[in-house]
């Protein structure tokens, strides 16, 4: 394992420690148009968990998700841009995550670390220990217990989006090609976290896949 994959694959950290959470976290994550925010929401209704997202789920990083997807904004750096998206990471924690799990609550999100690893650092070739670091400084150390990735070959990601994208969407096939690559490595360096799912099919067909290896890893509590 590389370097880099090594430290993005540590534990849950000293929030996710067993003596400060009995939550469980479930992190949902994919390329664009892989389904992943329709099925996160399912999840965490078969479940009885609690929904979130990112970004945007809190005040402060509604106003960041605003700024980010606007294609208006293509001058941002890469490296604001992931300070920006890091930032959001750190009050989503701060507000709703961290609390849910410190009650005792599941929690499902749409995107979490993986995201930032996948998309600003094998999508814009940013370094993947300094994105590491600097996300774990802004979750405490948080990882989730499982991460779902919702594999989606780009091609078919890219005819689901169609015409109407937003900043990120826009990248193009290449872009998307990276994401979902870095995705993969994510989850080969660290299978006892991840698990693969095909994102194609129904819905239905897509929810089954995702509770069935939900549970095989977690059990059904």
């Amino acid at each position: 394992m590389e370097p880099a994959l090594r430290q993005a694959a540590a534990g849950r950290g000293a929030l996710g420690g067993a003596a400060a959470v009995s939550g469980r976290l479930i992190a949902v994550e994919g390329v664009d148009a892989s389904g992943k925010s329709t099925q996160a929401r399912m999840l965490a209704r078969s479940l009885g968990a609690e929904f979130t997202f990112q970004f945007g789920a809190t005040g402060v990083g509604e106003v960041i998700r605003d700024l980010l997807l606007d294609p208006a904004n293509d001058s941002v750096d890469d490296r604001t841009e992931a300070l920006l998206i890091i930032a959001d990471k750190a009050q989503h924690v701060a507000e709703i995550v961290g609390p849910a799990l410190e009650a005792g609550r599941d929690v499902v999100t749409d995107r979490f670390a993986g995201s930032t690893l996948a998309y600003q650092g094998y999508g814009r070739g940013l370094d993947l220990g300094e994105l590491s670091a600097m996300m774990r400084f802004a979750t405490g150390g948080l990882e989730p217990d499982l991460n779902v990735l919702m594999d989606l070959p780009s091609e078919q990601a890219w005819q689901r989006l169609g015409s109407s994208v937003d900043r990120f969407e826009g990248q193009g096939r290449e872009f998307l090609d990276r994401v979902r690559n870095g995705y993969l490595a994510l989850a080969a360096a660290d299978p006892g976290r991840w698990a693969v799912v095909d994102a194609a099919g129904t819905t239905d067909e897509v929810a089954a896949r995702i509770l069935t290896a939900v549970r095989e890893r977690l059990g059904n509590g």
